[in-house]
């Protein structure tokens, strides 16, 4: 039967949002959109901390992953020397290549996957691109999660997934720059403008971020530019704290996503924060926007450098 998804499909892309709730909202869209039912392996490429848990939980809600950031299952360690243990109890798997490398060879891992295939089981594979080499078959979707999601389904002329990981990786060091700039210039708003979080809501911009408010704030941003400078200029540590908190210097900040950070403001490079607020009339809001790439300004037609033509990946897969 001729798959028309496959031959017109070649890719799509997504901002990567902040966040276990959004990750996981636009995981099961994407499940919605791009996956069929006969589709047997889910590629998924990506960093260390780029969300692709949070991502999968929202693909395939009741998944039971094989390790994930609360919890590692000793039993699922094992599972790919007891191949056919539950083979019958589940219709999906989990597999972290990355992880499962630690406690077995390759040549198990290749005959535990091909043991699913061939009782026709989907498998879900994070870390796709380290398998594909010894696999002999490509996955039938790849999902690439860096500052973008970008949704793949590969043909006869790929893409490999070692292409797909080399943009997510080159891209994920903005994901993470933008959001810990976020987080300086959001607890500024608080304590300095007394402005309060019900006032404004997240949204998505290429290489930085951007702050939507209900009504057009009182704050002089030229002011509050210089404030985050100062505040990124005094190399704070940014870590975990728990999964609703990162310690940010002394202090403990609430965070949606608390894993994407850099680790010391330090690393927040080529910081600009736009200084007017840009009106969304298709939302009646005012957009406080801040860049963490070499700004040259046309914002209004951001998307088209940064996504259709990636003008900020150079032929070396890095972002200029």
């Amino acid at each position: 039967m001729r798959n028309f998804i496959q031959e017109y499909m070649v890719s799509s892309q997504y901002f990567a949002p902040r966040g276990k709730e959004r990750l996981m909202f636009l995981g099961e869209q994407i499940s919605h959109r791009h996956i069929n039912y006969d589709d047997k392996i889910i590629g998924i490429v990506g960093d260390a901390g780029a969300g692709k848990s949070s991502l999968i939980k929202g693909m395939f809600p009741g998944l039971q992953l094989s390790n994930d950031d609360d919890i590692v299952n000793p039993r699922k360690i094992m599972q790919v020397r007891n191949s056919l243990i539950d083979v019958d109890d589940a219709t999906t798997f989990h597999l972290d290549i990355r992880f499962q490398m630690a406690f077995t060879q390759m040549y198990e891992i290749v005959d535990y996957v091909n043991s699913l295939l061939e009782r026709n089981r989907r498998i879900v594979i994070e870390h796709f691109n380290l398998l594909y080499p010894y696999l002999d078959r490509n996955a039938d979707v790849i999902v690439g999660i860096g500052e973008e999601i970008i949704v793949t389904r590969p043909s006869l002329f790929g893409p490999h997934p070692g292409s797909v990981y080399q943009i997510v990786h080159s891209s994920l060091q903005y994901r993470k720059m933008a959001h810990s700039a976020e987080e300086v210039a959001t607890t500024l708003l608080h304590e300095v403008f007394d402005i309060p979080e019900s006032d404004y809501f997240f949204s998505d911009i290429r290489n930085g971020f951007l702050i939507k408010f209900y009504k057009k704030p009182n704050i002089d941003l030229n002011y509050l530019a210089v404030l985050i400078d100062e505040k990124i200029a005094e190399n704070m540590d940014i870590s975990y704290y728990d999964e609703d908190n990162i310690m940010m210097g002394d202090k403990i900040i609430p965070c949606d996503g608390p894993r994407f950070h850099v680790k010391n403001t330090s690393e927040i490079k080529n910081f600009t924060l736009v200084n007017e607020f840009i009106h969304d009339p298709k939302t009646d809001t005012y957009c406080m926007i801040g860049l963490v790439d070499n700004y040259k300004g046309d914002l209004g037609n951001r998307n088209t450098h940064y996504f259709l033509t990636r003008k900020s990946v150079d032929e070396k897969g890095k972002i200029s």
